[in-house]
């Protein structure tokens, strides 16, 4: 299985790189996540946000692989917790299948990213920036590893 968070933004501020990057380097090798930096649509005068996020949404769709269970973060979508989330990945891990994880740009996910989602999940009731959102699955990512390893990082 092959975890990838495909987001939308490109050069991130250090905190967003050192972040995600603390807890990448705390993973095992079998849980690696790669980061598939999408470039942001255009906004402006000139393109409408619509149109943006149509252009960000067909290059996600291109990065997903055509076997991929596709998981978009989506303010509507359910809201689990860390203990189902660590269920889900011990799912994921022995399906086999690789999973794509969508995290849109300041104006959310396409919906055609939205109907070819096998799962949508929200990270929380609240808005997030696109930025910190990448950290926040990584945290919970690994958290939910932890549980699934017995390792002494999540306390309930």
């Amino acid at each position: 299985m092959k975890l990838r968070m495909l987001a939308v933004g490109t050069r991130m501020p250090d905190w967003v790189e050192t972040g995600c990057n603390e807890y990448a380097k705390r993973l095992p090798p079998e849980l690696r996540i790669q980061v598939v930096e999408i470039p942001l649509g255009s906004r402006g005068k000139s393109q409408s946000n619509a149109k943006a996020i149509e252009i960000e949404g067909q290059a996600l769709l291109k990065a997903i692989g055509q076997r991929d269970f596709v998981v978009a973060l989506d303010v509507q979508g359910k809201t689990m917790s860390t203990e189902a989330l660590a269920a889900k990945l011990s799912h994921w891990q022995m399906d086999g299948r690789d999973i794509s994880i969508l995290i849109g740009g300041p104006d959310g996910l396409a919906a055609d990213c939205l109907t070819r989602s096998d799962m949508r999940w929200s990270l929380s009731d609240l808005t997030l920036p696109h930025p910190l959102v990448r950290i926040v699955l990584m945290e919970q990512l690994y958290r939910a590893w932890t549980i699934n390893a017995n390792h002494p990082y999540h306390r309930s």
